[in-house]
């Protein structure tokens, strides 16, 4: 992109402008960086519900395992679409894991009866955690109806009738 700059500012004195600096930064290579947020998201999830045995690294292959040590203006290889079938399990299954303890989380949490979701978690009211999960499955490239289905036989299963037929 073009700069324009009044005359007053070319005799400036000084070091470069932030402008300029991001200007002359290389551009990131967009599906690594989302690839690393797919990552992000999973170490949070595993935080913020305290979820045991779980090895992030392990739903991802080998060349997702080794785009996460490159530098995000590199254009690496990602995973395709065709995916290991032990690969896919583990990640429904971890899906599986986190819908558990959202919905443990919700049912815990509750304290009046008819409280809606966003009452449910008193600290992160912002935070949609059933859509998170849902597209977290999109980025694992599971199915989102599985992880739909799941969660509302969760809510059913803790007794959460009136939430589960939303």
């Amino acid at each position: 992109p073009a700069l324009g700059t009044e005359d007053a500012w070319l005799s400036a004195e000084g070091p470069v402008s932030i402008v300029e600096l991001a200007l002359e930064q290389k551009r990131v290579h967009y599906p690594l960086v989302e690839h690393q947020f797919v990552l992000c998201t999973v170490l949070y999830v595993i935080m913020r519900f305290a979820l045991k045995s779980v090895k992030p690294l392990s739903l991802f292959d080998s060349k997702g395992k080794n785009a996460f040590f490159k530098d995000l203006t590199s254009i690496q290889l990602l995973p395709s679409g065709d995916m290991d079938p032990n690969i896919s399990s583990m990640r429904q299954q971890f899906l599986a894991k986190v819908v558990s303890a959202v919905v443990q989380s919700l049912c815990s949490s509750q304290k009046t009866k008819g409280a809606s979701e966003e009452e449910l978690f008193p600290l992160e009211k912002e935070k949609d955690w059933p859509t998170l999960v849902v597209d977290l499955a999109q980025h694992l490239q599971i199915c989102e109806d599985t992880v739909r289905r799941l969660y509302v036989c969760e809510l059913y299963n803790y007794g959460m009738d009136h939430l589960g037929e939303e």
